[in-house]
């Protein structure tokens, strides 16, 4: 991990002392930092979410990794009860100033505060690359969804077509970077986003390993060509 004036930046060994305090420095400007970075994709990424989990009024979703809760916040203008889940202190502050509607609770991925199949479906959205053990963040998600409940991982992904993506890791590691530190409230924090990015499984590799935590039913869904995948499954 290495430490600046403006902050710090994670560990591709993703400490969770380590994670959680990189994403407290960039809480104060992360949600506006993320839709300059995405061109403004965020917003469809979560609508997407939204609908990939077929959420009806009334139903409980969990959304783990909620950051500021502008997740929580999309998930819930489907009639479900959404709550929303964080590590870092300091992106729940954030977000409960200017969301105070929303429900968010401080807990770890690894170990949910809530009682066996609380749920009816549950999601992540780019957090489950930085738990360190995402498989046991999985089968701690299946954990805490009912018989038959839905699972939704939101993530970066590998774009498909070859000179897109080509282009598209150009970006990830030279510009993003450059980008950030325009906006960002900690900046070097965007070089670790990139690199653990760079380093996360492609499509049916992230398949596998959802199939392996025990959800059954498991397909993906590339959005923006692949830059970002939604995998689907269902518990069983």
């Amino acid at each position: 991990m290495s430490r600046t004036p403006q902050g710090q930046r994670a560990g591709l060994d993703k400490s969770p002392t380590e994670v959680a305090a990189m994403f407290d420095g960039v809480a104060a400007r992360y949600d506006l930092t993320n839709t300059v970075l995405s061109f403004g994709q965020d917003r469809s990424w979560r609508r997407a979410t939204r609908a990939a989990l077929g959420l009806l009024p009334g139903e409980r979703v969990l959304d783990v990794g909620a950051g500021t809760g502008v997740s929580t916040q999309e998930l819930a203008r489907s009639g479900a009860y959404a709550v929303g889940v964080d590590l870092s202190q300091g992106m729940l502050r954030a977000g409960r100033r200017v969301r105070p509607e929303v429900p968010l609770l401080a807990g770890d991925a690894l170990r949910l505060p809530f009682a066996d199949a609380s749920f009816d479906a549950v999601t992540i959205s780019f957090a489950l690359r930085n738990v360190n053990d995402p498989g046991a963040a999985l089968r701690e998600l299946a954990r805490v969804t009912r018989p038959g409940g839905r699972l939704v991982v939101c993530e970066f992904s590998t774009p498909v077509n070859p000179a897109f993506r080509t282009v598209y890791l150009s970006y990830l590691m030279r510009s993003l970077p450059t980008v950030a530190r325009t906006v960002s409230s900690n900046p070097d924090a965007y070089v670790y986003l990139a690199e653990s990015i760079r380093a996360w499984p492609d499509q049916a590799a992230l398949a596998a390993r959802v199939g392996a935590a025990g959800w059954g039913r498991v397909a993906w869904r590339n959005l923006t060509g692949g830059v970002v995948a939604l995998h689907r499954a269902v518990r069983a």
